[in-house]
């Protein structure tokens, strides 16, 4: 297989200036991260430890196999919002006795681990990826419930940040229901579901442990009820005494709730361990086939590929030889549609095909994809999507030519692919151009951005132009006027916002991503999804749907 060569001038001022940029941003996403850590801060922290308690970060690396992986999801949650950055719970994937699992942890430290908005979006998203890739499900369970205090108390993104009035409308009771029907859809797959029960856990937080396999319950620190001692006052007058309603030796000898009783936070997560080991956990899909040695070219140069500036061009291949084993990369199709880059290589050992766009997406490379992603699915191999797509071309020519023909074709091979899809959005996306590239909504098991990434339906230029078109057009049909100064600042107005919306910082902060994550880490983290994806059998169809010809 080929070596790719590259062509990157590490001495050019476009080179440091990129560079210049990403270091910024990663500067704050860093910040940002030590932030969603700290949870709910210092004081909360100390309360914590005067009980014996552990932080939720803790709890989870103890829990961890030495040295192992953790790829957390979605860590910056709720930035920006009235929620702590974070939101409250910690999900991610890890390995627990040599097991990659999903694992949830309600932080105690944030409101009692209580249910809101963000998390229960995150929750929703863990239980996503354990059902898709069939990883078991681990959740340290200590949650009061659906948050009844509503917002104040949190924020994010540094003092004085912006609160989005509309994210104080959350209606998350409906929706966080549907976590049950989830847990239980795991154990009907066969999908193995464990809790450790650290402290109270009321309403939603009791049915985690009802629903799950495997319960362990701390000594004297675990209590689970449906309503906690106030609700059963308020609804049946009873004094209900913590421990009879709900404590841990209750639920392990007298209702069968518990299944071990831990003597402290260290007992009970060595019990998880002892469980989890002895699952007989097997993977369904392959493991690694191809030589695993790093890519020639230094990612650290990845820092200086990508700038903030999208609208400056970068040849796609130049991110590919620095995140494929030993740079090599079988291209295909390399002479026809050159604005989508396609072709074979491995990650870590995992083989996987990859696109990678170069340009917008005219009929060719709409049609090279489409053979691409069918030629993947004959032979059982998952795919990588590189984002940096200002959307599918338009314009009359275009049209005439087939565009919106072919980039049906392509985005029905997308959504019919059956091979798992990982997706790392490096630069643009936007429009229908992130469909064909297989975003968020199209099944994709892991979604990543870079730091530099923009998400948008489109560009805000084009926003903004669209509607002074539209506006101009309403008042010449009105015989009014059109007030350009007003537009001036309305069109100004819009794309500031666009802009500011656009941005990856605020797409995974809205949870509609699995993380931000630093282009240097892009190889091991692809690679630990590709291992992840890999617990299910990895099986592409030969099943599409009617495409026009």
């Amino acid at each position: 297989m080929a070596v790719l060569q590259s062509q990157l001038d590490t001495r050019s001022e476009q080179f440091q200036q990129n560079k210049e940029e990403m270091t910024a941003k990663l500067e704050q996403m860093d910040e940002l991260y030590a932030e969603a850590a700290r949870g709910g801060g210092a004081e909360a922290l100390e309360r914590l430890a005067k009980r014996n308690k552990m932080p939720i970060r803790e709890r989870i690396a103890w829990a961890l196999d030495p040295d192992s992986p953790f790829l957390e999801i979605s860590p910056l949650a709720a930035w920006r919002s009235h929620v702590a950055i974070g939101s409250g719970f910690v999900v991610g994937v890890g390995v627990i006795e040599g097991v990659e699992c999903v694992i949830l942890g309600h932080d105690p430290s944030v409101r009692a681990g209580a249910f809101n908005h963000f998390n229960s979006k995150k929750l929703m998203r863990g239980l996503e990826i354990a059902r898709e890739n069939r990883l078991p499900y681990v959740q340290f369970v200590e949650s009061a419930g659906a948050d009844l205090r509503g917002g104040g108390g949190g924020g994010g993104g540094g003092g004085g940040a912006p609160v989005d009035p509309l994210l104080r409308v959350e209606g998350h009771f409906a929706e966080s229901g549907r976590l049950f029907y989830e847990i239980t859809e795991l154990s009907k797959m066969r999908i193995p579901t464990i809790s450790i029960v650290f402290g109270a856990s009321t309403a939603g937080g009791a049915y985690q442990p009802g629903m799950s396999d495997y319960n362990i319950f701390v000594k004297n620190q675990a209590m689970v009820s449906l309503g906690g001692p106030p609700l059963v006052k308020m609804a049946t007058g009873e004094d209900a005494e913590p421990e009879p309603l709900g404590g841990a030796d209750m639920h392990t000898s007298t209702s069968g709730l518990g299944d071990y009783l831990a003597e402290n936070e260290m007992d009970g997560i060595r019990l998880l361990r002892e469980v989890m080991g002895h699952l007989n956990w097997r993977k369904l899909g392959p493991g690694p086939s191809k030589p695993a040695d790093p890519p020639i070219h230094d990612p650290q140069e990845l820092l200086g590929i990508v700038g903030e500036d999208l609208k400056k061009p970068f040849d796609i291949r130049e991110v590919i030889a620095r995140v494929v084993d030993g740079s090599r990369f079988e291209e295909f199709k390399p002479r026809y549609g050159p604005t989508l880059v396609t072709g074979w290589g491995s990650i870590h050992g995992y083989p996987v095909g990859i696109l990678g766009n170069n340009g917008a997406l005219m009929s060719e490379s709409s049609e090279k994809a489409s053979q691409f992603i069918q030629l993947c699915n004959q032979v059982d191999v998952p795919l990588l999507f590189l984002h940096n797509i200002t959307g599918y071309v338009v314009g009359t020519d275009f049209e005439q030519g087939g565009i919106t023909k072919n980039g049906s074709k392509m985005i029905n091979a997308v959504t019919n692919s059956t091979v798992p899809h990982i997706t790392v959005i490096v630069g643009a996306s936007y429009g229908a151009g992130n469909y064909g590239m297989s975003g968020r909504a199209f099944g994709t098991k892991f979604t990543f951005i870079w730091p530099t990434a923009k998400i948008a339906v489109m560009g805000p230029e084009q926003m903004a132009g669209v509607m002074t078109i539209v506006q101009r057009g309403a008042a010449e049909r009105r015989g009014a006027e059109f007030d350009e100064e007003a537009n001036a600042q309305r069109e100004a107005a819009v794309m500031a916002n666009a802009e500011e919306q656009s941005k990856g910082l605020f797409a995974t902060s809205r949870v509609s991503d699995d993380g931000m994550i630093d282009p240097r880490d892009t190889r091991d983290v692809v690679g630990f999804a590709l291992s992840a994806v890999a617990n299910d059998a990895v099986k592409g169809t030969k099943e599409f749907g009617t495409w026009r010809m």
